[in-house]
């Protein structure tokens, strides 16, 4: 929400013109998802394709934003679609919440049904030698009797995911004081705490990689390794996605403030990236439990 929109000069509720940003958007995901389901059967020009379909929507996405930066930057906007924006960010979280949710709800599901019916008298005649031990119990085990796993190592809460964990929760810390000072109308400060946040973020991310070469080379633990490999690198993955989004979120409402955007009355745009990166941080406090110690 703009700086520039003052309660009563916007119009009783912006209705936007017809646009070509969602027929832009459809067509770079139809790239997206036909190259990538080309690629991952062979065909190599399908990362040609998922490329240039990426390139097409992360193009169209910031003419959107673009747009909807200058018209509320116009006064087009007024209480209601503030209000609109709240809901609609609210329903996003909500649905990454499920997203997640659908995560963790597989790892509970295979460690705490599927590897121990895997492991019962029943399947003792199909597997014989399967061994229904968590990898994150017995570092090393790779239950499967066919060897069609290659042994690993699990990967334990120290040093990284500690350190990111700290991470998280500082940046938390200073994106609320920024928070407070953009209400108190200090904006340098405001400024200084941004910017300190988005290198939090980025810090953790260049951690997080360092992490994935470790556990590739010296643990030997990759996406192919059994359950807990796909598990492991499925949730902090997209996790690591998260944080890139929510760091890119965070960087472009640091550059509007250096603008001159957002009051300490209206400032949706905002919050609504707080909001963002806070899920953010809980989701990792999940991980960092489930995934990292239990």
């Amino acid at each position: 929400m703009s700086a520039a929109t003052q309660h009563g000069h916007a119009p009783y509720y912006f209705v936007p013109a017809p646009s070509r940003f969602p027929v832009m958007v459809a067509t770079g995901l139809f790239f997206v998802f036909f190259g990538a389901g080309q690629w991952i059967n062979g065909a190599g020009w399908g990362a040609y394709s998922l490329l240039f379909g990426l390139l097409v929507w992360a193009f169209t996405l910031q003419q959107w934003f673009r747009q909807a930066i200058s018209e509320s930057e116009g006064g087009l906007y007024s209480d209601r679609v503030d209000t609109s924006f709240r809901w609609s960010m609210s329903w996003f979280i909500f649905s990454e919440v499920m997203f997640f949710g659908a995560f963790f709800g597989a790892l509970y599901w295979t460690r705490l049904h599927v590897v121990p019916s895997l492991g019962s008298l029943e399947n003792a005649v199909l597997w014989p030698d399967f061994k229904a031990i968590w990898p994150s119990v017995q570092a090393g085990a790779t239950a499967s009797p066919a060897d069609t796993v290659d042994p690993f190592r699990t990967m334990g809460p120290w040093p990284i995911p500690t350190i990111n964990t700290a991470l998280l929760l500082t940046s938390g810390v200073t994106l609320t004081i920024a928070h407070h000072a953009l209400i108190a109308n200090r904006r340098v400060t405001t400024i200084a705490w941004m910017w300190l946040t988005v290198a939090l973020g980025v810090l953790f991310l260049g951690l997080q990689a360092y992490e994935y070469v470790h556990a590739y080379h010296e643990l030997n633990l990759k996406l192919s390794s059994g359950i807990y490999g796909s598990t492991f690198f499925m949730l902090t993955g997209f996790h690591g996605f998260h944080v890139f989004v929510g760091m890119l979120m965070l960087l472009f409402i640091t550059i509007r403030i250096m603008k001159g955007h957002f009051t300490p009355q209206r400032h949706f745009g905002f919050e609504g990236a707080a909001w963002y990166w806070h899920f953010v941080d809980v989701v990792w406090l999940g991980l960092y439990v489930v995934v990292y110690w239990i």
